[in-house]
């Protein structure tokens, strides 16, 4: 097999960074859409758009487990 050229490489290079972003990109859809099944169970209808968002984007920001152990400790949450 004759050794590829700079540009022939370049453009296999080019190539498997755009599969791998496919790919990537295919997994964010899977995870997504499995947590958005896990909120169907929930009664979500219980808050308003706006505050499920900001809900779920600051849970996001500060990361799961501050969140989960910050609301755990408000009053009148049970575990």
């Amino acid at each position: 097999m004759p050794k590829l050229t700079e540009r022939d490489r370049l453009a296999e290079l080019v190539d498997r960074q755009r599969r791998t972003t496919e790919e990537v990109e295919k997994a964010r859809g899977a995870l997504r859409a499995k947590y958005l099944d896990q909120l169907r169970d929930l009664p979500v209808e219980m808050l308003s758009e706006r505050e499920l968002r900001e809900i779920v984007t600051q849970g996001i920001r500060v990361g799961g487990a501050v969140a989960v152990t910050a609301l755990k400790a408000l009053p009148g949450v049970k575990s």
